[in-house]
């Protein structure tokens, strides 16, 4: 039989680098803090809740971010890991009402909240009030901040809600900016912003006319992976780009989904997919469209297209000379994908517009010899990156990178390439010289 001991820790250790006072003291008197928990959890429960009380009760509050470091674990030769992910304070985030709860509220966007930093619902509004009130249960959101698209209104007797999330049917985001900016919100929309360019029109003037801010929900703008493929072309990393290919295909459920009727719609696969062929390869160049010519097709007999639109082929000149061709379709295998073709390399996306498991490939050839490369994906969550960039346009009072004069644009150029698919001839676009010229304020580009 023998008695253990705990032998002392050498002098050194508490020189480690990298530790902080505190984390030190814990490992040199790790056999006392054993000791000290034997006593303290012989303390009655009602001693212990009361001290703890008073501990928190003493507690000044922090001032400034809440950003706490740690050293990394990984030589200077390995990947670098991740730092803490440092949310706000509950109280310092920004308080989202969110307005629609179909596929993309209930599968996406509330779950994103779990993965932003700056910003919490606070609010639901819905037309199914069984669905909003277990939502709303799931999510922790009160009885009284859950609203009818009638009482929508109301929503400016709501101080917790500084921003509206609109998450409806095409036809419906203008009606309820405008009612939401009168209500005195901030206004963030899905795309497409609208189903006219004289709906974008008034959405923006309603904002302005508040003093509101408008951001339009263009993920793509936001994600890591796609910034990484803007910034090699914007660099000409590859040479300059000379062609663009752009694919966004997907096969709609054969039901009466609102997507297949005009009135809710305001079209087929172009406002809904191939607007992302659309304002990405806008996002990339930084340029603006200086021609488009287009085709149409729908398959006869397709109850799916009485009304919109199947296939949207299309092709954009730009003032620079690059060429981007484009295809959008509601009835093939999905393919969400694209191709900047430069003079020396190439930069793939596949997929490049799902939700999640985005790929780079860049293709090029030094010294010869053809090489693959394929940057590491952050894998950040696209929602929580738009509804954190809101916030902190709302906090610091910045132009959101994608506003409402974004969306203005995209409805524009759309227009053009329904008149020329029914004319079937190009059509001209007013020439924009200024680079980026409907962008706002850049995301932070925040450590991660």
């Amino acid at each position: 039989m023998f008695q253990e001991t705990t032998p002392a820790l050498p002098a050194t250790a508490d020189a480690e680098p990298g530790h902080d006072e505190s984390r030190r003291q814990f490992i040199h008197h790790a056999g006392r803090g054993l000791l000290a928990v034997g006593v303290a959890s012989a303390l009655p429960v009602a001693a212990a809740e009361a001290a703890a009380a008073s501990a928190d009760a003493a507690a000044p509050p922090v001032s400034g971010p809440l950003d706490i470091k740690l050293p990394a674990l990984e030589a200077p030769t390995d990947p670098k890991g991740a730092q803490p992910f440092n949310p706000d304070a509950p109280e310092r985030r920004v308080g989202y009402a969110i307005v629609g709860l179909g596929h993309l509220t209930l599968n996406e966007i509330l779950p994103a909240f779990g993965q932003s930093k700056h910003a919490k619902p606070v609010a639901l509004v819905s037309g199914d009030p069984e669905k909003m009130r277990k939502v709303a249960q799931q999510y922790g959101i009160k009885a009284s901040s859950c609203y009818s698209y009638q009482t929508y209104d109301q929503l400016k007797d709501n101080p917790e809600v500084e921003v509206i999330y609109i998450v409806l049917p095409n036809s419906m985001h203008h009606e309820f900016t405008i009612r939401g900016a009168k209500a005195g919100k901030h206004i963030l929309c899905e795309k497409p912003m609208a189903v006219s360019s004289k709906e974008c029109e008034e959405m923006i003037a309603a904002c302005k006319k508040a003093g509101k801010k408008l951001m339009i929900a263009y993920r793509i703008q936001y994600e890591p992976l796609n910034r990484m493929a803007q910034q090699a072309v914007r660099d000409k990393t590859y040479g300059k780009p000379k062609l663009i290919q752009m694919v966004n295909n997907q096969n709609q459920a054969h039901d009466q989904q609102w997507r297949h009727k005009k009135a809710l719609a305001g079209g087929g696969s172009l406002p809904d997919v191939g607007l992302y062929c659309l304002n990405t390869t806008r996002y990339l160049l930084g340029e603006e469209p200086t021609e488009v010519s287009a085709q149409i097709y729908t398959t006869p007999g397709d109850d799916r297209f009485k009304e919109v639109e199947e296939n949207v082929t299309f092709t954009m000149r730009f003032p620079s000379g690059v060429i981007s061709q484009c295809m959008t379709g509601y009835g093939t295998f999905n393919n969400k994908s694209y191709m900047v073709h430069c003079e020396e390399g190439t930069i793939k996306m596949d997929p490049a517009f799902t939700y999640q498991g985005l790929h780079q490939e860049r293709v090029h050839a030094p010294k010869g010899k053809q090489l693959k490369e394929t940057p590491n994906d952050p894998q950040k969550d696209q929602f929580a990156l738009e509804l954190d960039h809101m916030a902190d346009c709302v906090r610091n009072n910045k132009t959101p990178f994608t506003p409402g004069e974004e969306g203005l644009q995209d409805q524009r150029i759309m227009e053009a390439i329904y008149q020329s698919a029914k004319e079937n001839k190009p059509v001209k676009l007013p020439a924009v010289a200024k680079i980026d010229a409907f962008r706002g304020s850049p995301p932070q580009e925040e450590e991660a």
